[in-house]
């Protein structure tokens, strides 16, 4: 295993993003807008077919229809439709092929630049205005070089071109006979809504966080009053749960904290991010994590986290 390979799997904080840029025509001209995407969810980029574009019988007007991709049918969307944005055409434009809910996805863009890594401290979260705004699909913003770079919510983009509404309908229908604690730290302001509904119809008292850096913060918190009055961070919460891809400190870097921690180490962590796949099941290993659920089963989720801490001893915390 390489270097690079080993930085990227245990918690370093650390994620590589490929830049791309749309070109939007404005009343000034055309103007070029910067955006990324994390490498882990990007299959690879391929050029666009000539005469491809949408119809007026397609679900949404920035669904362009299929191409067949090897032995794949791929469902490709036009990222500056659905960013409402005017795109300047041109030729050799390029699609990005994605893998991440178990779905794979192509996205037409105007040209890719290169991959860059990059520090989640360094992905600054969107201000809690822009963030609180359900239809928000930008996360983070980078500084690469002389711009800077939004990072795109691409699950809430196929959350919002899904039909059957499969996404947002998937609610828990597990509730627990305890009340239940859980911190829960998701990027995503849809997610955290969906999450909160949830858990709290599983009977759960849920502390929502936008990031990893918040959740540790509340951790610490909760350190310092174990410290206080000689108890456990159990007296205090139940579970963690955690997105994987967050601004300042990813679910990674916030579970291999807890884990080396002789005080939180108690606690179980559940990752659930829709970077996890039987593929990548490593990296949450590799951190300690007690439980991974991809985000396509939200209804299955606060099934694991309930189960999880039934089952959880007390005096079996990792070491």
């Amino acid at each position: 295993m390489s270097q690079t390979e080993i930085l990227l799997e245990t918690g370093t904080n650390e994620l590589e993003i490929i830049e791309f840029f749309l070109d939007e025509v404005t009343p000034a001209g055309v103007e070029r807008q910067y955006f990324g995407v994390n490498v882990a969810k990007v299959l690879e980029v391929v050029e666009a077919p000539r005469g491809l574009e949408g119809s007026e019988a397609a679900a949404h007007p920035s669904f362009l229809g299929t191409i067949p991709l090897r032995d794949l049918i791929l469902p490709v969307v036009d990222l500056s439709v659905w960013l409402d944005m005017e795109r300047s055409p041109a030729a050799n434009e390029p699609i990005i092929v994605t893998e991440f809910n178990g779905m794979i996805t192509g996205f037409l863009v105007s040209g890719v630049t290169q991959i860059h890594r990059v520090c989640w401290a360094d992905v600054e979260p969107p201000s809690k205005y822009v963030s609180s705004m359900a239809t928000n699909c930008i996360t983070g913003t980078v500084k690469i070089k002389d711009r800077f770079v939004l990072m795109l919510d691409l699950e809430q983009v196929l959350a919002d071109l899904d039909e059957s509404g499969q996404t947002k309908g998937r609610m828990s229908h597990v509730v627990s006979d305890e009340r239940y604690r859980a911190l829960v730290a998701d990027d995503s302001t849809s997610v955290r809504q969906l999450l909160e509904g949830n858990f709290g119809q599983a009977n759960f008292e849920v502390t929502m966080v936008r990031d990893g850096a918040e959740a540790w913060s509340v951790l610490e918190g909760i350190k310092a009053r174990c410290a206080a009055d000689g108890g456990s961070p159990l007296d205090y919460l139940d579970a963690v749960v955690s997105d994987v891809e967050m601004p300042q400190m990813d679910g990674y870097t916030l579970t291999r904290r807890i884990k080396e921690d002789p005080v939180l180490k108690v606690l179980p962590v559940v990752l659930f991010s829709s970077l996890i796949s039987k593929s990548v099941l490593h990296k949450g290993k590799a951190v300690m994590a007690d439980e991974q659920v991809t985000k396509p089963e939200f209804h299955g989720l606060t099934e694991k986290v309930i189960n999880l801490i039934r089952n959880w001893d007390r005096g079996t915390a990792v070491s």
